[in-house]
């Protein structure tokens, strides 16, 4: 049995992790505090489960953040290249959304009807996406959710077809992965009653003639896909593969979903549009109205003419879409500011130099200390991977994976006031990033790996 992983002794490895845990609990006895007391009536301390994924030995509790800076309880200062996991990829409190709050504050937060903000709303996201009609939910999972419904519906088809490592929020019809070729329920999902893997086919991403294959047994409604994976590790696309799941679908009157809650990081119109494809819908949430709940989905006329005819079809009742706090007065107004102040094309400059910046830095650390890794990105978001091939698929990126290793990393950064996403090495950079947090990111991953690497 191999006594290192990834280039990296186990034995560096658990005694850095050892080390580090140390280090967080003397410097958060705060964080820690309130951990215990939240317990009281919050499971694990937190009021959301996933805000135990840290690999820290209790949450760590926050004061308060701007721009590309975070202040924990205890007073520890942070450079944020989490930016809370994509949902403020803006910064913290943009300006004009911190207006908004302040403004919208006096005038009432949620009606259930449209505000004067909805039609030049609307003419924003088709002049920035391509796609003429929207609707607005409250997260990407309820916009996916949605979408896949209408699918279904105008189709009449019962399935939907996703990649295996696919991330789209909580959508249940996602959770399956492929296991030595079998369609199983994803690791971990709890309280599943209907057997999801009757309604999904899933293979791997960049395997065209095995998506092709499942496309041509006619059940599939949809294809629902991120244009590169990024919730297990990056997985970037091959050459010419979107537009081949595009044609396919085209082919066979599959609809295609693209879902760029977070590779909306590729620039102000995101992959989508930078790449020219035309989805029959598009998906973002998180980071589109500047932090505030939001999302949007676009859709095609073609699609828009489908849906009236399957509303026709069903008759009066409940479409099973919809929230009462979709589309409300507060998130509708940061959504406008966002997208006319915010999500500029001198803020995407700006975050793209920042992270190539990044990752050309990490590659010349990795290159340095002759690493088997390697770093990936998709615009503002960068991820250096302990694996020396970039995986082409969701299996392949799976074994990048190595959970000590990674915990290890991660608590040396925070112990040493650096965030980056809790899940994996992934980073982002906004418009508040600047040379001097790239440069100091650059060298702390230095400092990471000399001290794992110390006695080899």
């Amino acid at each position: 049995m191999s006594s290192s992983i990834a280039g990296i002794e186990k034995a560096r490895i658990e005694a850095c992790l050892k080390a580090e845990t140390a280090r967080f609990i003397d410097r958060n006895p705060r964080s820690r505090q309130l951990g215990q007391e939240a317990k009281a009536h919050f499971p694990d301390g937190v009021p959301m489960h996933w805000m135990t994924d840290w690999g820290t030995p209790f949450p760590l509790f926050v004061a308060e953040a701007t721009g590309a800076r975070l202040t924990d309880v205890d007073g520890n200062a942070y450079r944020d290249f989490c930016l809370g996991d994509t949902g403020s990829m803006f910064g913290h409190s943009p300006a004009p959304i911190m207006e908004v709050l302040a403004r919208q504050g006096g005038h009432g937060l949620t009606y259930m009807l449209p505000t004067e903000d909805v039609p030049v709303i609307g003419r924003l996201l088709a002049e920035r996406f391509g796609l003429p009609q929207w609707q607005v939910a409250a997260t990407a999972t309820d916009a996916n959710r949605f979408a896949l419904r209408w699918a279904r519906a105008i189709t009449g088809r019962p399935k939907i077809l996703v990649f295996n490592g696919c991330y789209h929020g909580t959508v249940d019809e996602t959770f399956v992965r492929l296991r030595d070729g079998r369609v199983i329920h994803r690791p971990g999902l709890l309280g599943q009653v209907t057997d999801l893997t009757t309604g999904a086919h899933v293979v791997e991403f960049n395997d065209l003639p095995a998506l092709e294959a499942a496309l041509a047994e006619g059940d599939v409604a949809c294809v629902i896909t991120e244009p590169a994976l990024t919730n297990i590790g990056m997985v970037l696309p091959d050459e010419g593969f979107i537009e081949g799941v595009q044609a396919a679908c085209r082919r066979t009157g599959t609809l295609l979903l693209i879902d760029e809650t977070h590779t909306i990081s590729t620039g102000p119109g995101g992959w989508t549009r930078k790449h020219g494809l035309s989805p029959d819908f598009f998906v973002v949430g998180k980071a589109i109205a500047g932090g505030v709940p939001c999302a949007v989905w676009g859709f095609t006329d073609a699609i828009a003419a489908g849906m009236k005819i399957a509303r026709e079809k069903a008759g009066p009742g409940h479409s099973g879409m919809g929230t009462t706090l979709s589309a409300n007065a507060l998130a509708l107004r940061a959504l406008r500011a966002n997208l006319e102040q915010v999500m500029t094309d001198a803020a995407y400059d700006h975050m793209l130099a920042m992270s190539d910046r990044l990752a050309a830095g990490i590659r010349a650390v990795i290159a340095g200390n002759s690493l088997p890794w390697h770093v990936s990105a998709v615009g503002a978001r960068a991820e250096f991977v302990c694996g020396p091939v970039p995986p082409r698929n969701g299996a392949e990126a799976a074994v990048s994976m190595h959970g000590d290793l990674e915990a290890a990393i991660h608590l040396y950064l925070m112990n040493r006031g650096f965030l980056i996403a809790p899940f994996h090495n992934m980073t982002l950079t906004c418009p508040a990033t600047t040379a001097e947090d790239v440069d100091a990111l650059v060298a702390c991953i230095a400092a990471a790996c000399g001290d794992l690497l110390a006695g080899a």
